[in-house]
């Protein structure tokens, strides 16, 4: 467990190198303590990133301060897994994209933001949707599904993220890809 103490080297390096949001202010912190759970992690920071280049300078700085880092969507698991005492970065205020939508293939590349009832909105006039039917669609975003393994209610019929998804770019916590 991190103990949470002002960390004004790791805001000041992060509001240098970024050009993403970078926030620190008890009520920013406050806001992403909670998810759709019962439980409460004052972060140490946040990050809304920008673009890809925001998330790899912040994971980097972010590991040599010494902080965890935890990617975050729209927050909202039930189970916790989108608060903890680290740097949340947060991709769904920009990387929310449709990068690439091939129809014929029924194959979408989109950027880890998108919220799940925008992508089936764009996917609606080709016949077409996204079979992970969770609950929370207007909120939930496609990068927060993937990292829990989300299903719905016709997960038994089309599978889980993991059986819809071809693959993911990721950064990985030492900065490999």
């Amino acid at each position: 467990m991190v103990t949470l103490i002002a960390q004004p080297a790791l805001e000041r390096r992060l509001a240098a190198e970024i050009e993403g949001e970078v926030r620190f202010d008890s009520f920013s912190r406050g806001r992403y303590a909670t998810d759709a759970s019962i439980y409460q992690m004052m972060p140490a920071g946040v990050v809304v990133a920008r673009h890809e280049a925001d998330i790899a300078a912040a994971t980097a700085i972010a590991r040599e301060e010494g902080m965890p880092v935890l990617a975050r969507g729209g927050g909202t698991s039930q189970s916790g897994q989108t608060v903890n005492e680290a740097l949340i970065i947060d991709c769904s205020k920009w990387l929310n994209r449709i990068v690439e939508l091939d129809v014929e293939g029924r194959r979408a590349v989109v950027e880890p933001g998108i919220v799940l009832d925008e992508l089936n909105r764009a996917l609606k006039p080709h016949g077409l949707w996204f079979p992970v039917d969770v609950s929370t669609a207007s909120r939930a975003t496609i990068g927060g599904m993937a990292g829990n393994n989300s299903c719905g209610a016709r997960s038994i019929r089309y599978g889980m993220m993991r059986d819809n998804v071809l693959g993911i770019e990721a950064l990985l916590a030492d900065g490999t890809a």
